[in-house]
């Protein structure tokens, strides 16, 4: 009867052994578990960037109201017979 109870402490201790320092232990599933967390914010994030992308490229294709404000930020073009003003910050004269 000893024998089977020092033969069942082993295989515990064997088996609690594997269970915290082991291949696929506890530790190894909750650092597993912080990267899937990390993993799924940036994924929605490239999400969210790709549903703006997508809505500017139906706009530019769909409208000339986002053309045309792309090209006055973006390329500074103005319409025929339009004034531009440029107002620059006087500290940035300096530098």
């Amino acid at each position: 009867m000893r024998i089977v109870i020092i033969l069942l402490v082993g295989v515990l201790a064997a088996l609690q052994y594997r269970l915290w320092f082991g291949k696929n232990s506890l530790p190894d599933y909750w650092r597993l578990q912080q990267e899937v967390q990390h993993q799924r914010k940036a994924n929605d994030n490239l999400a969210r960037r790709n549903e703006v992308l997508y809505a500017d490229i139906k706009d530019l294709r769909e409208g000339e109201d986002a053309l045309e404000e792309r090209a006055r930020n973006e390329l500074g073009m103005i319409k025929k017979e339009e004034v531009f003003f440029r107002l620059v910050h006087p500290r940035r004269l300096e530098q």
